[in-house]
């Protein structure tokens, strides 16, 4: 009976030392807060932006939105490069990534890893990465002239849209 009795307040003890570990000490919320906090309209102190709105989160302008690829090499990778299926597309960062596919006379399976990094009409703004069936790259002249072909057809596109 003494064991039970002792149980019983061990346990009544814990219930409420956890009880009041919850509490917020002997004073009240409000005297207890330091002067930069007494404002009434403003409790928790919260700051608010007045150009900040429920609105501001469908405004476009932001820079993040913005896409830094180039037009041209983008739509000259998509065709030099259609006879691969393309299995990911991401205009945002400029990576096409494509399944494997045999080019038009060719007896070789390719897929191909695009980055376009540069919103620059140029060779550097330009990452092709082959590799064949096996898994292994292909040669640098093979990736080279697929290169080559997307520039040169970007090129033709930007071209052909300055006439207009």
């Amino acid at each position: 009976m003494a064991l039970r009795t002792a149980c019983k307040m061990a346990i009544s003890v814990l219930a409420l030392s956890a009880l009041t570990a919850c509490g917020g000490g002997f004073g009240s919320p409000a005297t207890d807060r330091p002067a930069q906090y007494s404002n009434p309209n403003n409790p928790n102190n919260i700051e608010t932006d007045p150009e900040n709105t429920i609105w501001s989160i469908f405004n476009r302008g932001s820079n993040d939105t913005k896409v830094s690829v180039n037009k041209y090499l983008w739509s000259a990778s998509l065709e030099v490069l259609n006879f691969l299926p393309v299995q990911s597309v991401d205009p945002f960062t400029g990576v096409i990534v494509t399944g494997y596919g045999t080019p038009p006379g060719g007896g070789r399976a390719y897929r191909a890893t695009v980055l376009i990094d540069d919103p620059a009409l140029d060779a550097r703004s330009l990452n092709v990465a082959l590799q064949s069936s096996g898994g292994r790259p292909v040669s640098k002249a093979t990736s080279r002239a697929v290169e080559d072909a997307i520039l040169s057809r970007a090129r033709e596109m930007r071209i052909s849209d300055s006439k207009f």
